[in-house]
């Protein structure tokens, strides 16, 4: 599309606009669709860029056209504005509707059906879990656990050997010893 377009733009301001606001304002002079590619050169012949500035911004208006409402994409690459084209709207609106709507249940009730055997099965293995619950608190009830914590052992002093005592009182010994050598050792 290399038809001149007319857009009676200051040459500094052109600078300074937005790329995105070039594309739009070059698709508005034109009143017709462009391919992407043949959109970048009109920009890029606007801006004065080199052929090597378009590749650098070619991804960044890409994205920017994308990303503004003002753009539609109507084609393979091919960009138009939006208010070019017109809404789609349904036949039927759902919202209001002024004829009576009939709901058909009849089917429904083989997929209740279905349900309901899901939920005899669930109930059924509730049931074995409350079963061995009831096993494991009669092997271990509360009552016996009690009894053994009561009962008090007494250790009467003649018990003890004095052969224990005396292993004690060496273990701790060479512990200390241990400990002191530790301190002398020089590194």
């Amino acid at each position: 599309m290399s038809t001149p377009l007319n857009l009676k733009l200051d040459p500094e301001k052109v600078k300074e606009m937005p790329m995105v606001d070039l594309a739009f304002l070059v698709l508005k002079a034109a009143n017709t669709p462009y391919y992407y590619r043949d959109l970048m050169v009109e920009v890029a012949k606007l801006r004065g860029m080199t052929e090597e500035q378009t590749n650098d911004t070619i991804a960044q208006l890409y994205t920017e056209i994308n990303i503004d409402g003002r753009f539609a994409c109507v084609g393979t690459n091919l960009w138009g504005l939006k208010r070019w084209y017109p809404l789609e709207r349904s036949d039927d609106p759902v919202g209001n509707s002024k004829r009576p709507r009939i709901i058909n249940d009849e089917d429904d009730d083989l997929e209740d059906d279905d349900f309901a055997e899901e939920e005899d099965f669930d109930a059924a293995e509730e049931e074995d879990f409350d079963a061995i619950d009831e096993d494991r608190d009669d092997l271990y009830s509360d009552d016996d656990s009690e009894e053994e914590v009561d009962e008090d052992v007494v250790i009467d002093e003649d018990d003890i050997d004095e052969d224990d005592v005396d292993d004690e009182d060496s273990e701790d010994g060479d512990d200390e010893n241990a400990d002191d050598e530790d301190e002398n050792d020089n590194y």
